[in-house]
């Protein structure tokens, strides 16, 4: 793959703003930090404050990092499911996915009594809110999995993404009605999505998700290309549609749904940052458009984290409001310029 001057020179630019925004992201928040002490910090040396040393180690780079993961993992997504379905609105959760995970969620939060006394018990654990948001998106893609043996057409199974999430919402609604305060506060607080509860482990987790996601999606470079014109000439490639579709559906489900898992929804990332790449490149190929994407996807995640810190302020902002706000506008302005979309 060859780049042109402007591409290479693109790339440089979002390779310093992804330092540039991974560096403000840790000395911004409700406790400043000057930028020498957090790279004193980052390279092994003490700060003037010891404070800030456990700041920075404990809590703002495993944030930071998270978001890193985050936005590229959900900008992915995105990419994928737009060239896959051929839509330019279809975002990281057009499979259902997101709205299982909520539901296992949920059932967790607001359903307890629906539940067997034991998996009730495992369900809230530690990891007990990641193994039910896991569970909910692995049954959601081993429907859509065997669903997709049978569907011929990526339109098929976008509406049955669609209807995947109308079910899951109805019966969010029906456990919110016999829910208490409680119970409801704790299932919105988790559908507000943060960042900044993982721990190293979990990082590493999420790490490994990430890494076999972006490893299947490498492995469908030549796909994407080809499904950009349709399926019938990608056939005429020599591309195997099945399988493809099959690898592409299981990095969605894989980056999506432990994103979800550890994170909760995000809004609008998985939406709106391949359509900026797109301007931004000018191109269609997918082996540049995906490397733009996950740099992208990582700097926004890490803007909109830094806004949602309200340096300055003693409270935080849910990330998935501040997201919203940044991506609504995005994807209205990129609607009004049909030229940016597929």
């Amino acid at each position: 793959m060859t780049l042109t001057s402007r591409h290479r020179g693109l790339f440089a630019l979002l390779s310093g703003l992804l330092l540039l925004a991974f560096l403000s992201n840790i000395a911004w928040g409700q406790v400043a930090i000057p930028l020498g002490d957090v790279l004193q910090t980052i390279f092994g040396q003490t700060p003037i404050q010891s404070t800030w040393s456990y700041i920075i180690l404990e809590f703002r780079i495993p944030k930071a990092l998270t978001a890193i993961l985050v936005g590229m993992g959900l900008s992915t997504c995105g990419l994928l499911m737009q060239t896959l379905f051929r839509n330019p609105l279809a975002g990281p959760y057009v499979l259902g996915l997101s709205s299982g995970s909520s539901l296992g969620v949920a059932l967790v939060l607001l359903g307890a009594g629906l539940l067997p006394t034991g998996l009730y018990t495992l369900l809230t654990g530690p990891y007990g809110l990641v193994t039910a948001s896991c569970l909910g998106s692995l049954g959601v893609m081993a429907i859509v999995l065997v669903l997709s043996r049978k569907l011929r057409d990526s339109s098929g199974l976008l509406i049955v993404g669609l209807m995947f999430g109308s079910f899951t919402a109805a019966a969010v609604s029906v456990l919110t009605y016999f829910s208490s305060a409680e119970q409801l506060q704790r299932f919105t607080f988790w559908s507000m999505g943060n960042l900044g509860n993982l721990t190293y482990t979990q990082i590493g987790i999420l790490t490994v998700c990430f890494a076999v996601g972006l490893l299947l999606t490498l492995q469908s470079i030549k796909a994407l290309d080809g499904l950009l014109l349709g399926e019938n000439y990608a056939a005429s490639l020599g591309i195997a549609l099945g399988k493809s579709r099959l690898r592409i559906i299981w990095a969605t489900a894989l980056l999506c749904g432990s994103i979800t898992a550890f994170v909760g929804p995000i809004a609008f990332i998985g939406l709106a940052v391949p359509h900026l790449a797109k301007l931004l490149f000018q191109t269609s190929k997918h082996g540049i458009l995906l490397a733009a994407t996950l740099l992208i996807g990582a700097i926004i995640m890490l803007g909109c984290d830094t806004v949602a810190q309200m340096p300055g302020f003693d409270f935080t902002l849910p990330i998935n409001a501040i997201t919203s706000l940044v991506g609504a506008p995005v994807v209205i302005g990129l609607i009004i310029r049909k030229k940016a979309l597929l």
